[in-house]
């Protein structure tokens, strides 16, 4: 049985003192700059940039279109004139500073295997770097990526949420095409690893550094990176399925599907957008025109109603025939995505929020007595599916 393991990289591939690595970055990035930009402006600048991609929760902008949104205008200046000497930084200077992290061996023993075992692995890293700055944080591991296939390494070119939020799990699977296997979030820190996996509805295993402990985690599997392949090993993998019930995960699952979407469709053709492996298969425009036109005229008119009214029916739909009826496939991909993401956006801000709310009743035609948490994990289940869909379509 295939599993999918998500691996966080500073602290648990690869021992990173951060409190000496940032510092060191910041500097190297500022001196290297410092001919264009003087340092005094550039650091305000970077952080706050690195705050503005920290606070992000809109689907519709990745991490990169944020940073630069705040970084290049409080210089003055558009990033082409720095470009340059940026990408002069991460091919020369940003490797030298590999001499401040260290590699693990029991890392790459544990790479191998699962690699062996044909799992899935993602490297599941905070993404505020861009990829080439990453993929050389896996060399100083010694898990190069001309080597080591990972599916997926998250990194600010493609990614919308930082790690401490739990749309960045979502959006973790959702660009891997939500494969229904056993998963694992394998990391060390509380607030960015465990936690929010957790709270994404994620099986986790605690890489322990040190003495750290906790009494929220006292009873979650915990040890070093060989200890994790032991228990692995032991463990029943049907013990490793995510599960998606909480308010906090089904927002994320939610908020993650235009974003991963969007991620998923960034570099395809015009054809790619109408392509139909077989007949009857529906392509990518017509799966996102579905998407859109079900959130705009079935799932926010019941949550509108849900809210408004004390145990309301709710009529069943048959959406699937609007494909056809409307000519989903005629349409333009990318602006049905843009369409799709402004009204999920309308929805998560409807959703955002709620607390007793997530409990009201409602009757459903089909499903009879329900709830607005079990509806809304209808509608997180009818995003996995599409996702799915959409990703098997481009693969």
């Amino acid at each position: 049985m295939t599993i999918t393991l998500l691996l966080d990289l500073d602290d648990t591939l690869l021992e990173t003192n951060t409190d000496t690595f940032f510092p060191a970055y910041m500097q190297a990035l500022g001196g290297a700059l410092s001919h264009i930009v003087p340092p005094e402006m550039m650091l305000p600048a970077l952080l706050s940039g690195t705050k503005r991609m920290m606070e992000n929760r809109d689907p519709a902008l990745t991490l990169r279109e944020v940073f630069d949104a705040r970084f290049f205008p409080k210089l003055g200046m558009e990033r082409e004139a720095l470009q340059e000497s940026i990408d002069h930084f991460y091919d020369n200077v940003f490797p030298t500073l590999g001499a401040l992290t260290k590699a693990r061996p029991e890392a790459v023993r544990l790479v191998d295997w699962a690699f062996a075992q044909d799992y899935r692995m993602a490297i599941a890293t905070n993404p505020l770097f861009p990829l080439i700055a990453i993929e050389h944080r896996l060399r100083w591991a010694n898990l190069p990526p001309e080597r080591y296939p990972f599916t997926l390494v998250s990194s600010y070119e493609k990614f919308h949420f930082v790690k401490e939020k739990v749309a960045y799990f979502g959006e973790v699977m959702g660009q891997l095409g939500w494969p229904e296997d056993p998963i694992v979030m394998v990391g060390n820190d509380l607030d960015m690893d465990l936690r929010p996996a957790q709270q994404a509805g994620f099986p986790i295993f605690w890489i322990k550094n040190g003495s750290a402990s906790s009494a929220e985690f006292a009873d979650t599997p915990q040890g070093s990176l060989d200890d994790f392949r032991y228990w692995l090993e032991s463990v029943d993998p049907q013990t490793l399925q995510p599960v998606y019930d909480s308010p906090t995960a089904l927002l994320g699952v939610l908020r993650s599907t235009p974003a991963a979407l969007a991620s998923l469709t960034c570099s395809l053709t015009t054809s790619d957008w109408i392509h139909s492996p077989a007949a009857g298969v529906w392509n990518l425009t017509e799966i996102i025109g579905h998407l859109r036109d079900v959130d705009r005229e079935v799932n926010l008119p019941r949550l509108s109603k849900l809210l408004a009214e004390e145990n309301p029916f709710i009529p069943g739909e048959k959406t699937d025939e609007w494909v056809k009826e409307r000519q989903y496939a005629s349409q333009d991909g990318r602006d049905s995505l843009a369409e799709f993401t402004a009204v999920r956006k309308e929805l998560l801000a409807r959703l955002d929020g709620l607390q007793a709310e997530w409990e009201r009743s409602a009757r459903h035609a089909i499903f009879g007595p329900t709830s607005l948490r079990e509806l809304a994990g209808f509608m997180a289940e009818h995003d996995r599916s599409h996702v799915r869909q959409a990703y098997a379509v481009m693969h």
